[in-house]
């Protein structure tokens, strides 16, 4: 493989730091106010880990791009890390949330509108039955709970370097012997990792070795991994992992938060993959805080016999703001009229437009990184081929190679997600918008790998 010139990086960061620090006073200022009434600057601990001395502080946003206080305008790939995958302010949904405004943000009791979302969520997906959230974390945790209290059992099985929000349980990764131990970072971990039972993805043998104890409440997978770079299945491998727990009476939740990309079902609705349970967030509200997960028709049916009516509110399972009459007015107008099936064809072909490009700088330098492409996403790694599994994605991983590609964006006018080396599609994205990161990334390949 292509080696990096460590020196070299190391001097290109320093210069695109300068440029950054040069170009955004205002950010600057705002920043060391912050950090006096904010740890880190930041409203959120990991926006610590934008590239840069210090992150830019956004003025407004609109489409498929934004403005930050020191008047530059960028090109939005990261679209809050899929948050913002319709664009920013979507013309529906942002008319709906406005009408919703002027008659109520949160009653505790559903509007027309809930029963709405609940058909297109389930028209989508081919899931039938739905229940709101204020995010996927919890819909995830709740249907966690639901799986434990249907089936009996203790434990859930994840998939090495998955990512399912802020789930104690999944926040655990596999030890060079094979045990399962606390992942890297994670901050006072409440449960003991042993409760999650662990594998690589695509690892068929694996799986079923660990179904095989019967203490496996529900397998709770990304249909493919996406925040540790984007990680394909094998071809087979989801109708095994079906199979799989089916024999083994496992639940399977799917969890479509990001992988809503591979189209307007999400992989699940490409695939026509079958889950016991759904778990989406993000997107669905166009900006709004909305999640939502659904549940067959079999698991529908047992759901009412959990609990009584009387203790239905202290069980675990729901919030005061979940279901809000603004979410589900948001998510209505959303999928009716922003993601739509039109806006997916839009914006796949724009994805596979970046691939190519950035793939033709890399050909040109003899660079072997390689790109993967789902639906209206795509990312480069720095590895030859397509990882298999996480631990291949993880090992591959360069944080200060990232860092440097990222501000080298940043100072050239694109955003990327700050975790990996992801582009993501918006209906309003352009081929403009697509071309002038292929040639930004130009320019930046063509300088760390320039010979001499």
């Amino acid at each position: 493989m292509t080696t990096v010139d460590r020196d070299r990086l190391a001097a290109l960061m320093e210069r695109e730091e300068h440029r950054f620090a040069r170009e955004h006073p205002r950010s600057r200022e705002l920043h060391e106010r912050a950090l006096r009434s904010l740890p880190g600057g930041v409203p959120m601990l990991w926006m610590t880990k934008w590239a840069g001395p210090f992150p830019v502080f956004v003025e407004s946003a609109e489409g498929a791009r934004f403005r930050d206080v020191d008047g530059h305008e960028y090109v939005d790939l990261c679209l809050g890390d899929t948050g913002a995958m319709t664009g920013h302010g979507p013309v529906a949904t942002l008319e709906a949330v406005r009408r919703q405004l002027g008659h109520g943000i949160t009653h505790m009791l559903p509007t027309d509108d809930a029963a709405a979302a609940g058909e297109l969520l389930a028209a989508r997906f081919g899931v039938p039955a739905w229940q709101f959230t204020l995010s996927a974390t919890d819909a995830n945790r709740f249907a966690l709970r639901l799986a434990r209290a249907f089936t009996g059992r203790p434990k859930i099985l994840v998939f090495d370097y998955c990512y399912h929000g802020t789930v104690d349980e999944t926040f655990a990764t596999l030890r060079d012997d094979g045990t399962v131990g606390p992942r890297r970072g994670n901050i006072g971990p409440a449960v003991d990792t042993a409760m999650t039972t662990r594998v690589e993805f695509n690892d068929v043998a694996a799986l079923e070795r660990e179904l095989a104890a019967g203490d496996v409440a529900a397998v709770l997978a990304e249909p493919a991994l996406t925040n540790i770079g984007i990680v394909l299945p094998d071809p087979g491998f989801h109708e095994a992992l079906r199979e799989a727990t089916r024999r083994a009476g496992t639940l399977l939740i799917l969890d479509e938060t990001h992988t809503l990309c591979a189209g307007p079902g999400g992989y699940t609705g490409e695939h026509r993959l079958e889950p016991d349970m759904l778990v989406v967030g993000k997107a669905i509200g166009g900006g709004i805080p909305s999640g939502a997960y659904g549940l067959s028709a079999d698991l529908a049916g047992r759901l009412a016999g959990l609990t009584t009516k009387e203790d239905v509110d202290v069980g675990g399972i729901g919030g005061t703001l979940a279901g809000n009459a603004l979410s589900l007015a948001a998510i209505r107008a959303t999928l009716e009229h922003v993601l739509t099936p039109d806006a997916f064809a839009r914006m796949a072909p724009l994805a596979e437009r970046w691939t190519e490009g950035v793939e033709s700088v890399l050909r040109r330098h003899a660079v072997p990184w390689h790109v993967t492409r789902l639906g209206t996403r795509a990312e480069y790694h720095f590895l030859p081929s397509a990882p298999r599994n996480g631990r291949e994605a993880a090992a591959a991983a360069d944080f200060e190679l990232e860092r440097y590609l990222h501000l080298a964006a940043l100072n050239r006018g694109i955003l990327l997600t700050p975790f990996h080396n992801m582009a993501l599609m918006s209906p309003v994205t352009t081929v403009a918008d697509v071309d002038r990161h292929s040639a930004a990334f130009a320019e930046t390949i063509g300088e760390l790998f320039a010979a001499g």
